[in-house]
């Protein structure tokens, strides 16, 4: 067996000292293993907890997808059928009427996104986008928000940096 000479602040004894060695080894075996269990407990719960934060990603990712595209519907008036009389309401309860629908847009009014594809197609040196939001009234931010989905979308192309065609 090998012998090694003792470190600062350690006694000789206990290196000459079989049993106190095979203890300390023992001590250190289970020691290591206690440590690497907690290693691998560790391990499971970062994997669980990426794959939760992976699903609130794609989640939030499908969500943003969905959510900004909402158009107003125009509401067709339908008809009742002339062969069934209609029926009074009971005494002491009265029907309402359900308030007629607003309609943001007129029968020859068109979309932001109409209005803005209409003036960069008539230009034809292009467009930037300060024209554009003189010409539109909008906000600015609308503005470069409809430009770059009909760019994303193949509807114009940009000339040069900041112009449109």
């Amino acid at each position: 067996m090998w012998q090694r000479t003792a470190r600062k602040g350690e006694s000789q004894t206990n290196l000459r000292d079989p049993e106190k060695g095979e203890k300390q080894m023992k001590n250190l075996k289970k020691n290591l293993k206690a440590v690497n269990r907690e290693l691998k407990a560790l391990t499971t719960k970062t994997e669980k907890i990426v794959k939760a934060v992976e699903k609130l990603e794609k989640a939030q990712a499908t969500q943003k997808r969905k959510a900004p595209v909402r158009k107003a519907k125009k509401v067709a008036k339908r008809k009742a059928p002339a062969k069934a009389p209609a029926k009074a309401p009971a005494k002491g309860t009265a029907r309402r009427k359900a308030p007629e629908r607003k309609t943001t847009r007129g029968k020859g009014a068109a979309t932001a996104t109409d209005r803005v594809l209409s003036i960069i197609k008539k230009s034809k040196k292009g467009v930037d986008v300060p024209t554009l939001i003189k010409k539109t009234k909008f906000e600015d931010k609308k503005v470069r928000n409809i430009v770059f989905r009909a760019f994303k979308q193949g509807k114009i192309k940009r000339k040069a940096k900041g112009v449109y065609a």
